[in-house]
């Protein structure tokens, strides 16, 4: 990149970086280990947010307020998952990643089908600790593994193309959970979420390789000459404005995500039971299945933040790798328009009468939604040298998901809880008014994504 310099005098230093070679495997090879990672970061997001479309059932069979389900789907899972990150992406920086990625599929499946004996609230919420656990062995080491497959000018899309698992995920939670839950009940659609990841879990052990195996000599330099402790390696990102920008602006985006997902079925449930009933009825005709409420909705949500979603986080990759090469602030350029422009238009789908009308407009917002991926973890990614990745990679995301999944289902909840108990509104009027404040948080987003695309130029080093 044109752009790229060095961080110059009175930042914190860190080692001379070894960068590793381009392409260290063939372009066929290159591409299959790229396809699992995303299938095994979309199998990630199934059973994390198979809980979504699971919220309205699990708190009809075991009595649960609307902050529970909050807690239960965000903050008990982000609390290990962002904690547990740092330490793994620490030891992944000298281990071998694609074992610690495999092991962490292992044990996050195998938590999400111990979901199915719960019986009561806290034993949902220990379940879902232990989903965080093995789920916070999975990004911050395939990051950091991407960025070795890669070269840099195709990191940003490379990424993107990775974060499509989080809509891919997201698509087959949402779809299969209702489907299943529908059919055989929400016990059911966690144990079927928790079986491929055995599977996945074995690919990646055996079939991905290490590139540091391969390099031996490379190997030997990073080792002796470009280690980093944790310590330094947060004094070296903090001379890095951009990094912060953009970890608040992610945060504040994962903030309004994370906080709507476990909502946005139950806002259809309440405010249009008649018509998605309806449209249930209508489906079901076509696909000749008995399809319930439940059912319809994971379907129609499913497809709609799938699919718009997995294009926008492409496109978003693509955006800033084709348009960054000659002036880098472009990597922010997207993710800051889209941030604000999707305020009004999640606004006006959750104030609209038709629920018909209401999905296809979250079609838009799905896709604007996930434009900032690729730009914001390439970004990570490139504002440190390589023997950095990792850790930088895991603080990032510890910020993304302590604020926004730990928190945004949380505050979802107890506003969505205050507007119906509190002033009265009542249930539907409560989540609809919860989801319309939160969004607007989107503000904050813009502003933190404007400001690095002051900054993305001068912090860019790798």
């Amino acid at each position: 990149m044109s752009d790229v310099v060095n961080p110059g005098a009175g930042t914190a230093s860190a080692p001379a970086a070894v960068d590793t070679p381009t392409v260290p495997y063939s372009k066929g090879y290159t591409r299959y280990a790229m396809w699992l990672l995303l299938g095994i970061y979309a199998i990630n997001f199934l059973d994390r947010q198979v809980i979504n479309i699971l919220a309205e059932p699990i708190k009809l069979e075991l009595g649960l307020a609307d902050w529970q389900l909050g807690l239960m789907s965000g903050l008990a899972f982000a609390l290990f998952y962002t904690v547990l990150g740092i330490p793994i992406a620490r030891f992944a920086e000298r281990s071998n990643r694609p074992v610690i990625i495999g092991s962490a599929v292992a044990v996050w499946s195998g938590f999400t089908a111990l979901c199915a004996i719960a019986t009561n609230f806290w034993q949902l919420i220990i379940f879902r600790i232990g989903v965080g656990v093995g789920e916070a062995g999975c990004t911050p080491p395939a990051h950091s593994l991407i960025s070795d497959y890669v070269p840099k000018e195709k990191r940003a899309s490379a990424l993107a193309f990775y974060s499509m698992g989080t809509p891919i995920g997201g698509l087959l939670g949402l779809v299969m959970g209702g489907l299943v839950a529908d059919a055989y009940g929400w016990r059911t659609a966690f144990l079927v979420a928790g079986v491929p990841g055995i599977l996945f879990a074995l690919l990646a052990i055996f079939t991905l390789k290490e590139p540091r195996r391969l390099m031996a000599e490379h190997a030997r330099k990073v080792a002796a000459s470009t280690t980093a402790t944790f310590g330094e390696t947060m004094a070296y990102l903090s001379s890095k404005k951009t990094f912060w920008y953009i970890a608040f602006a992610a945060a504040v985006k994962a903030f309004i995500g994370y906080g709507h997902a476990p909502f946005t079925a139950s806002f259809f449930l309440r405010n249009h039971p008649e018509e998605i009933q309806r449209l249930a009825s209508h489906f079901g005709l076509i696909l000749n299945h008995d399809l319930k409420s439940v059912g319809f909705l994971g379907l129609a949500l499913g497809l709609v933040s799938g699919f718009s979603g997995a294009i926008g986080s492409i496109a978003g990759g693509w955006i800033a790798d084709r348009f960054g090469r000659n002036d880098l602030r472009a990597y922010m350029v997207a993710p800051a328009i889209a941030s604000l422009i999707t305020i009004p238009i999640y606004i006006t789908a959750v104030s609209i009468d038709s629920a018909a009308i209401a999905l296809c407009i979250l079609g838009i917002n799905g896709f604007l939604g996930t434009l900032w991926y690729g730009p914001v973890y390439g970004t990570g990614q490139s504002v440190v040298p390589p023997h950095m990745r990792a850790t930088a990679a895991a603080i990032l995301l510890f910020i993304i998901n302590l604020i926004g999944l730990g928190l945004g289902p949380l505050a979802v909840g107890l506003l969505s809880d205050w507007f119906n108990e509190g002033l009265g509104m009542g249930a539907a009027e409560g989540v609809r008014w919860a989801l319309i404040v939160s969004a607007a948080s989107g503000l904050i987003a813009f502003a933190c994504f404007w400001l690095a695309r002051k900054t993305i130029r001068e912090d860019t080093v790798s």
